[in-house]
């Protein structure tokens, strides 16, 4: 009997073991698996690389660098006191700080300590072996040419996404897609196999801009050489393909290092030459004699009389700084006549000065895509008084960009045809648009060569082998109590070669404070400097012999 009872009683164990085999391994077994498939199976995202930003020639301005974040589970943190103080002195983390956020939420699972740290220093903190310390790799956004090209491109934040320039104008072309993958981790956290990728990253795409990273370099080293030398508050130079619109370079001063930016925000990561306006003053000329040449019956030749130097419009003076007398309209952009201009605006229809700075693109965006540009400020008048007119006619009473005045005086060097102005390269130059009457405009650059001629007010932006057009202009700064005597705008737009125009260059000095401040003295030289060199690397070929 006692044999029986233990066959019996072993055979009883053995049936439920059986029973409890097929309860967990079928009956039961969806429910076990999808349990553990809890615990262990996890869906992580596979970074996605950001494109590349590059210039005209493929040489790279923006590129994504692998880097690893530091984060932490604090349920399963422990770390011994000279390691937690090794950790925190390695990612530069205040101990106090690190032991306060512990304390906070203990509970939580994922914590970051590190956001993109190089790959020496994660191996360094992966070196000592902290449980619950783990590192996650992702990309960071690195700028070769540093403070040189940081106002166009811009910068993106710690999540690789764009917040300024062309990185946040074109953010959804370069930004990358994460994909997903399905991987088995351990209880402490670590992927110890990969199962399948569920959705492939898709890379951004590439931004090739029209920039020429050397013209850029050659047009910031100019610049910051000439604010720091002037004492100046801020300038901008902006170099323009005449044949095709393209910006071959856009710098400002004072500028900032994107790969380690500032934290305070005291406008240098403004790009100037978009954003800021300013009156173009004597620059707008140009303008109003061409003007004067479509809408009334005057040439180079007609003369024009000054005397005695000044004269009354409504109860209101318009003043020159010398009595030029009896002079023609050539001298009248050679010495920079307010009074002249005035009189050439005041004889043709009241808005057609109006009409021509319109479609040349003041008081309106120049549509090159840049977040925060500024459309300026034309004033329209149903009535204009004379007075209103003569201020308009020598650059007064309305603002403009450092990016509108060059794309006006990039139309004046095409024949007159506009061309919108483009910050990404251009396989086929777009047809434009006729301003200004194709003879007009080659009349008005042939007399604007004669202000960089003895007599004009722009002689130091020569460029030696070649003949250059082009006008200075000098205004004086708004304050609070009006147009302060003490503080001024010198600028100097040029054009060059005269005869078969290939750039446009404009230059903006902002309230220099020592060794003068008219634009023949502050921005002429930039300009002389920039242009001669750019012509180099275009190889334009000399005009004439040295």
């Amino acid at each position: 009997m006692r044999f029986w009872f233990a066959i019996i009683f072993l055979m009883l164990i053995a049936s439920g073991l059986i029973w409890r085999m097929v309860y967990l391994m079928v009956l039961n077994r969806d429910f076990l698996l999808d349990q553990s498939n809890a615990r262990v199976l996890r869906v992580v995202d596979i970074p996605a690389y950001r494109g590349m930003i590059v210039d005209r020639n493929s040489k790279p301005l923006a590129v994504s660098t692998p880097v690893d974040s530091v984060w932490i589970n604090p349920t399963q943190f422990s770390a011994e006191p000279q390691d937690l103080t090794e950790l925190c002195r390695l990612l530069g983390i205040p101990l106090i700080d690190l032991q306060q956020r512990l304390r906070q939420d203990p509970e939580r699972e994922f914590m970051y300590l590190k956001r993109r740290i190089n790959p020496a220093l994660a191996a360094q903190v992966k070196g000592l072996n902290i449980p619950g310390i783990y590192l996650q790799r992702e990309y960071r956004r690195y700028y070769p040419e540093g403070e040189i090209a940081a106002h166009i491109l811009g910068f993106t934040n710690i999540d690789d996404q764009g917040q300024e320039g062309l990185e946040l104008a074109y953010n959804d072309w370069l930004r990358g897609v994460p994909g997903k993958k399905q991987v088995i981790k351990d209880r402490l956290g670590h992927i110890i196999a990969n199962l399948k990728v569920l959705k492939e990253p898709q890379p951004g795409h590439d931004l090739m801009l029209s920039i020429d990273r050397r013209i850029q370099y050659m047009a910031y080293r100019e610049l910051k050489d000439a604010v720091e030398k002037y004492k100046a508050a801020s300038g901008s130079v902006i170099v323009v393909d005449v044949k095709t619109g393209e910006v071959l370079a856009m710098v400002n001063q004072p500028s900032y290092n994107p790969n380690n930016r500032p934290q305070e925000h005291d406008g240098r990561y403004r790009n100037r030459a978009i954003t800021d306006v300013f009156e173009p003053g004597s620059t707008a000329k140009a303008f109003s004699v061409a003007n004067a040449f479509m809408y009334g019956n005057f040439t180079p030749e007609t003369p024009i009389n000054t005397n005695p130097g000044w004269m009354s419009i409504e109860g209101k003076v318009v003043r020159d700084i010398h009595n030029n007398g009896a002079i023609d309209v050539t001298r009248v952009l050679q010495k920079s006549s307010n009074i002249g201009v005035t009189k050439l605006t005041l004889a043709v229809p009241p808005d057609s000065l109006w009409n021509t700075l319109h479609r040349l693109g003041f008081g309106q965006p120049t549509a090159v895509n840049f977040p925060g540009e500024s459309s300026g400020f034309l004033p329209f008048h149903k009535n204009w008084h004379p007075f209103t007119l003569a201020t308009l006619s020598f650059g007064y009473g309305f603002s403009v960009t450092n990016l509108q005045l060059v794309q006006a005086y990039t139309t004046l060097a095409a024949s007159g045809i506009k061309r919108p102005l483009s910050l990404l390269k251009i396989d086929t130059p777009k047809t434009g648009e006729q301003i200004i009457d194709a003879k007009v405009a080659r009349q008005v650059l042939t007399m604007l060569e004669t202000v960089l001629e003895e007599g004009g007010g722009a002689i130091r932006a020569n460029v030696p082998g070649y003949i250059v057009a082009g006008k200075t202009g000098t205004v004086r700064i708004v304050g609070p109590h009006g147009y302060d005597p003490h503080r001024h705008i010198g600028f100097f737009v040029g054009i060059a070669p005269a005869a078969n125009p290939r750039l446009a260059i404009s230059v903006m000095i902002n309230d220099p404070r020592s060794g003068g401040y008219y634009g023949g003295i502050v921005a002429a030289p930039v300009f002389s400097k920039v242009m001669a060199g750019a012509l180099r690397v275009m190889e334009v070929p000399p005009e004439v012999q040295q």
